[in-house]
């Protein structure tokens, strides 16, 4: 059984939330995409916690935790994550996490280059979280990056790294005049990062592939949302990985196996983090109202969240390009101290009314039309069950259903594990 939990908007949807709570149905749970460059925020008995790199999953001792091929993995994050989980009693051994051997490593480089480009584009930046994200995927794709396999090989590992160091220092010293690396500096950071972790590296396909035959129940987490996807998102101002729910097989070392449930997640209202068309955006003080009351602050970066209502029209297009079957509608909690909730339910372009979730220019000058529906005013934030919210709010629920043509299976009142209303 395959099930993939997966973001319908920009990200920061409540991913990490959702799969903590789903994952005790799961055996395996497997990040199959980006790096530490988003975060899950999952709260639970035993606290709050920040999760960038490793699965939600690992919050559970039952079950194993996979970081497949298609991820980028800062290795010193990496360390300090698994440190953290440690130290608050988390238990992380090679039996509950294994990490691909296909996986890319982000290198120190890596993260000035993503520094040095995002300052030189100056007010045109792209909204990088400045973690080398975007070179890595680039020397990925020109056949430069180093996989986490190779380390278990270090004298090859040093002779790939010689070509490499040289043509990257061409890029940092030639194009921003800023100092170069050295092939002994990079062997330090591997040796000292990535040897303790050759005990986790292992071929993620054979694992998961044994798995399944045997029956096991595997959750594919994804990282961002459609919106933010290289293909299918709002280009440029993207990630630079799929993080569509057709690429989970791929990125987790299954290509060959099919989804059999895809799940999207979406917030009761819209959230932003970095650069790009954000339609239904507020501003002022009404902005500042929403985001306080959802505390929306990147769980990677801590910047504020641009926010805004809830929006059908990109909604809609996440949910057919994620493929999602059933839905989760997160943080309806928020909004409960408005009297009106406002709803973008289309776009206005030169005088036109758009319900397609436009692309380029014509996404660039979109204008946000906003219509509004009944509040409930009162705290839902102790519902466990459909009939305990107030008819308001159901109705709120039934209309974003309608809207972007899925079933809401789910409905989250709150952060904590058992805060929410199974439909």
């Amino acid at each position: 059984m395959l099930t993939a939990i997966v973001g319908i908007n920009w990200g920061d949807e409540g991913k990490g939330r959702m799969v903590d709570l789903l994952s005790q149905e799961q055996d395996i749970v497997c990040r199959y995409q980006g790096g530490n460059n988003a975060g899950h925020t999952v709260v639970n008995p035993q606290g709050k916690f920040i999760l960038n790199l490793l699965p939600s999953g690992i919050l559970r001792p039952e079950v194993v935790n996979v970081m497949g091929p298609g991820m980028v993995i800062d290795l010193k994050h990496l360390a300090g994550e698994m440190g953290r989980l440690q130290e608050a009693g988390i238990s992380i051994t090679p039996a509950n996490l294994k990490i691909s051997d296909r996986a890319v490593i982000v290198l120190p480089y890596h993260v000035v280059l993503d520094g040095l480009e995002e300052d030189r584009l100056g007010a045109a930046k792209f909204g990088s979280t400045r973690r080398g994200i975007a070179p890595v995927y680039g020397d990925k794709y020109m056949k430069k990056a180093i996989r986490m396999g190779e380390l278990r090989h270090l004298p090859a590992l040093r002779r790939r790294l010689e070509g490499i160091v040289d043509w990257k220092n061409l890029t940092l010293e030639r194009v921003y005049g800023s100092q170069g690396t050295t092939v002994e500096q990079v062997m330090e950071y591997l040796t000292a990062y990535g040897l303790p972790l050759l005990d986790f590296i292992c071929d993620t396909g054979v694992y998961l592939r044994d798995a399944l035959d045997a029956g096991k129940r595997v959750m594919f987490e994804a990282q961002l949302g459609a919106l933010r996807d290289i293909d299918y998102g709002i280009y440029p101002y993207t990630s630079s990985s799929t993080t569509l729910a057709a690429y989970g097989p791929i990125g987790a070392g299954v290509p060959g196996r099919k989804l059999d449930r895809v799940i999207g997640i979406m917030k009761a209202y819209s959230t932003c983090v970095g650069e790009g068309p954000f339609t239904c955006e507020m501003f002022g003080q009404e902005a500042e109202a929403l985001r306080a009351a959802g505390g929306e602050y990147g769980a990677a970066t801590g910047r504020p969240r641009r926010v805004g209502p809830f929006d059908v029209v990109a909604s809609r297009y996440g949910v057919i390009v994620q493929g999602a079957d059933t839905l989760a509608l997160t943080k309806l909690d928020v909004l409960s101290y408005l009297s009106q909730i406002p709803v973008c339910t289309g776009y206005q372009v030169d005088g036109k009314i758009l319900h397609d979730f436009p692309m380029g220019e014509t996404l660039d000058k979109a204008q946000p039309v906003i219509e509004y529906l009944p509040g409930w005013g009162t705290d839902i934030s102790g519902c466990r069950r459909w009939e305990e919210l107030p008819q308001a709010a159901r109705d709120y629920i039934l209309y974003v259903e309608k809207a972007v043509g899925c079933p809401i299976g789910y409905v989250s009142v709150g952060a904590q594990r058992d805060a929410y209303i199974q439909r």
